[in-house]
């Protein structure tokens, strides 16, 4: 077998993608670099452990370079196989300053003798042959394996909130440390199966703390996200589309875009920059064009203008489409063919190729008009709490429902669009992530003026939904999060998703139900820890479920 990939939900038969190309559209040549790139920084996270045990510290390079390539190895981030040649050359290079700094500082390295921290390879044959050795089928125990790479999801999941903030100038330095253990973690074969669930754990902890400094960094640099009304029809200038994550390119884009006469759109996961008040003052910021991530192949068609991916999720592109000339990359993303922006030596980036690009393309084809309603992060409810805490006492909220997460091409995931028309007109649906694309432009009303479905944001803003809850907790005097009256049916996708779960678990909220399926990682085993500990569940039928959450 060249190939096993099974981290996201769409993996092949829900047991792990073996073909030449995966589900995702990643070729089994990058799928084995991507598996090389991690084993080698397990090798640079034995001998960073080494280091800081003797009071040493990683350099900044060290610390971007680890976050940024397992960033780039989530599902959909990057497809160019140069790009991954290039990294497990750099991984290599700095696994050997790392250990002479360790030596430096007088750690014992004599008990370092994993190959991870030891092999060596100089060309593009050498590191293709190593991904024929290593990869996840490497753990032959099926616990264990499990165990390992719930970790390593999540920590990829972490290292994408931790990149972002890195972005903005905000960092915890104990981050990187955690991350650094789990990766050399996993490749103890000494630890029990206790300690793995313990290490598994932990990873939860560290999720909460890469989505809170996310948080103070999106917020202190551009403000608390505020209720807004979002354009989701089309102009009729040019335009550039940007999607991803990352709200410094956003901003970056916008900057050099005033005054050109293209306007900016937002695609998917960035619609929450349309909530932030320092994005409100570009008058060429129209609104959010299309959909989910998923749809993007027939909108970036339509859309006419260049396309500025800052992050995941792309979709590879036919061969024939039309728009692939028009994509753009930057950050950890990419994919062959697509032009690739880098920052110059002072940090900037220069967008003035897209914008000038851009100026050639006819407007956008208006594919959908009116407006949706977001920005209820977590500074925005609380300030709303009194109002909330009212419409549940007097019965007019029966309860929330926590939607979060992920969408994806399936056709089962219709199953979320129906549960929200089902649930009774007196629930509020909480949301954050792409998921919401599957109900955020329902007509479902509102309680007293509170809209039914509450966005948060993008996936990293589930940390909204979480201080939420535990301030409705502390506001009812209640002793347990899970006494509230929220019930969790949680969408996933991809490794950010798993790390949001992580932290939710780690926060002590039981009874999540997880779907559409519970992720091909999870040996039997390990899945009935889960369900045991925390009572994870699966998702049934959209009346069965409707009437199991409502207590019927």
């Amino acid at each position: 077998m060249s190939m096993f990939c099974y981290q996201c939900q769409e993996t092949a038969m829900n047991k792990g993608c073996s073909m030449k190309v995966g589900v995702c559209g990643k070729t089994e040549d990058v799928a084995n670099l991507q598996d090389v790139l991690i084993y080698s920084l397990k090798g640079m996270a034995i001998y960073a452990v080494k280091l800081r045990e003797k009071g040493g510290l990683p350099t900044d390079e060290i610390k971007v370079f680890m976050a940024e390539s397992l960033f780039s190895t989530i599902t959909n981030a990057n497809f160019d196989r140069d790009v991954f040649v290039n990294r497990i050359g750099e991984a290599l290079r700095l696994r050997d300053e790392l250990k002479a700094m360790a030596e430096k500082a007088g750690a014992d390295l004599s008990d370092v003798v994993h190959d991870a921290a030891l092999w060596s390879g100089s060309s593009a044959e050498d590191f293709d042959k190593k991904g024929e050795e290593v990869g996840v089928l490497m753990t032959e125990n099926e616990d264990v394996r499990s165990l390992r790479e719930l970790t390593i999801y999540g920590v990829k999941g972490m290292a994408a909130y931790t990149t972002h903030a890195q972005h903005l100038g905000f960092e915890n330095e104990e981050l990187f440390a955690f991350m650094e253990k789990a990766l050399a973690d996993t490749l103890n074969d000494n630890l029990s199966a206790d300690e793995l669930v313990a290490l598994v754990m932990e990873t939860g902890k560290f999720g909460v703390e890469s989505m809170a400094i996310l948080d103070k960094a999106n917020t202190q640099t551009y403000g608390n996200p505020e209720i807004t009304k979002v354009n989701i029809g089309a102009g009729d200038r040019p335009g550039i589309l940007i999607s991803g994550h990352d709200l410094r390119d956003m901003q970056a884009l916008l900057e050099q875009t005033e005054g050109t006469g293209v306007d900016v759109y937002t695609h998917s996961e960035m619609l929450p920059a349309n909530y932030y008040p320092a994005f409100k003052k570009y008058s060429h910021f129209h609104g959010n064009y299309g959909n989910s991530w998923w749809m993007q192949k027939e909108e970036f068609e339509s859309f006419n203008g260049p396309v500025l991916f800052t992050t995941n999720c792309i979709v590879p592109p036919k061969k024939d489409a039309s728009y692939a000339d028009r994509v753009y990359t930057t950050n950890a993303c990419g994919y062959p063919g697509f032009k690739h922006i880098v920052e110059d030596g002072n940090g900037k980036k220069d967008y003035s190729e897209i914008i000038e690009h851009a100026k050639k393309c006819k407007p956008p084809v208006e594919i959908e008009s009116g407006e949706i309603v977001g920005g209820f992060a977590h500074n925005q409810v609380i300030a709303l709490a009194d109002k909330v805490v009212e419409a549940v006492k007097s019965g007019a909220i029966k309860k929330f429902f926590v939607m979060a997460g992920c969408d994806g091409r399936m056709k089962d995931r219709n199953y979320y669009t129906e549960f929200a028309k089902a649930l009774p007109k007196d629930t509020v649906i909480l949301t954050a992530g792409c998921a919401k694309y599957r109900y955020n432009k329902l007509d479902l009303g509102d309680i007293g003026g509170i809209p039914r479905v509450l966005d948060a944001g993008q996936c990293n803003d589930s940390y909204s939904l979480a201080v939420i809850a535990l301030k409705l907790k502390e506001v009812f005097g209640l002793e347990d999060v899970n006494e509230l009256p929220i019930a969790y049916n949680i969408a996933w996708y991809e490794q950010k998703a798993v790390i949001v779960l992580l932290a939710l678990l780690y926060l002590g909220v039981k009874n999540i139900h997880l779907g559409p399926t519970l992720p091909a990682f999870l040996s039997p085993n390990v899945a009935n820890v889960l369900v045991e500990k925390f009572g994870i569940a699966g998702i049934g039928t959209v009346e069965d479920d409707v009437r199991l959450f409502m207590g019927e």
